[in-house]
């Protein structure tokens, strides 16, 4: 068994903040830091070319080894940005649209392949981590996981949220879900 751990990116700064030097806030760092001290090794590390994620990674204290465009979850005429939160079993409604089979189902499985490539040449008993974003890693998860009771998953991911998939024969066999603390802890 290979496993994959997903996280979404941590906190990001807001208003004047926002647009200069890192992207991820004080309390983003925090955060990060605080969940990194409690995962990995990875043999791999991956995420979307997003600034945000790749700073998230690193404040973990995990070197990035590839970046990768990353289609967004919000899909227009299909998925409004942040629709999730208000949706009350939001991985069963992400299944039903995926199974419509339109622009959604076409961005689930583009992420699914870039999860299964980042895995699937880690060593057998070893984990790779990917850092993505919300909106998009429910999307791929609901494809990751098609006929899953999917109303027992919760939430969508919140900043730094993230899920341990078992990889196995080619295929994700197993989930686990790992929610961040409301509130970073500083160390400093």
């Amino acid at each position: 068994m290979r496993w994959l751990d997903v996280r979404r990116h941590s906190l990001t700064k807001k208003g004047a903040a926002r647009g200069r030097g890192s992207h991820l806030s004080g309390d983003g760092i925090a955060l990060a830091r605080f969940i990194g001290s409690g995962v990995g090794p990875y043999e791999r590390v991956v995420t979307s070319s997003s600034p945000r994620a790749v700073e998230t990674a690193v404040a973990m204290g995990f070197a990035v080894d590839d970046t990768m465009e990353m289609p967004s979850g919000y899909v227009p005429g299909e998925i409004a940005r942040h629709a999730q939160w208000g949706w009350t079993e939001p991985y069963r409604r992400l299944a039903e649209i995926i199974r419509e089979g339109r622009e959604a189902a076409t961005v689930a499985e583009t992420h699914r392949a870039i999860w299964v490539d980042t895995v699937r040449d880690v060593a057998e008993g070893c984990s790779a981590l990917l850092v993505g974003h919300g909106g998009a890693i429910e999307l791929a998860l609901a494809a990751c996981f098609p006929d899953a009771s999917h109303d027992s998953w919760g939430t969508p991911f919140a900043h730094c949220d993230g899920a341990r998939l078992g990889f196995d024969d080619g295929r994700f066999v197993s989930i686990e879900f790992h929610r961040a603390p409301q509130s970073p802890v500083r160390t400093s």
